[in-house]
């Protein structure tokens, strides 16, 4: 009897256990936890496509005779940086891993920007098909990332506002639910405004 006492015990306190994480967010962070890796997977796809990207337009931008050099090479040194970057899963909870990231990826941002720019005072350049069509694809990149962000920075938002109310607040400290670092509010202008790549034909 004693036994069966003691089984009912552990089976209500496991029951108890299981309502009060349920109750207390415990499943929503497992959601919203997911929701944010998701989201930031996304962010990662879609720089390392624009990172994808650079190679060829580099080429292209070589076979143009007199092409000013130090903006080819201020492209190709922010690609090297942004690509060399350890992305580890402490960069979500690092405020100081994700500004470091996000200035990387900004460098290469305004390079690219640049490029752009100064490409448009080689006519041969700006008639080269092959040169026109990267530039639409790096257009519609940039687009893909300032979307993938703001995703990322919805999906962070709720998972923090959960860490951070009461009771649920609670689970994280049991559980270890940290709040996830975000995109700073310096950068929020430029994510709302991606780099415009597309200067007409």
């Amino acid at each position: 009897m004693n036994r069966i006492a003691m089984r009912v015990s552990a089976w209500m306190a496991t029951a108890a256990l299981a309502l009060s994480q349920t109750g207390c967010g415990y499943n929503d962070f497992q959601r919203l936890d997911e929701q944010t890796t998701s989201a930031w997977s996304e962010v990662l796809n879609q720089y390392q496509r624009r990172a994808d990207l650079v190679p060829n337009i580099v080429a292209t931008v070589k076979g143009e005779a007199n092409f000013e050099q130090e903006t080819l090479t201020q492209v190709i040194e922010a690609r090297a940086k942004a690509t060399s970057f350890q992305i580890t899963p402490e960069v979500l909870t690092n405020p100081q891993a994700l500004q470091q990231f996000q200035a990387m990826q900004g460098q290469l941002s305004s390079a690219l920007s640049r490029l752009m720019v100064v490409s448009e005072q080689y006519p041969n350049l700006k008639a080269n098909q092959g040169f026109a069509d990267l530039r639409v694809q790096l257009e519609g990149t940039e687009n893909r990332i300032t979307v993938a962000r703001n995703r990322y920075i919805a999906a962070v938002k709720d998972y923090n506002v959960l860490a951070r109310s009461f009771p649920s607040n609670l689970t994280a400290m049991v559980f270890g639910y940290a709040p996830k670092a975000n995109f700073t509010v310096a950068n929020e202008a430029a994510i709302s405004a991606p780099p415009k790549v597309d200067f007409g034909k």
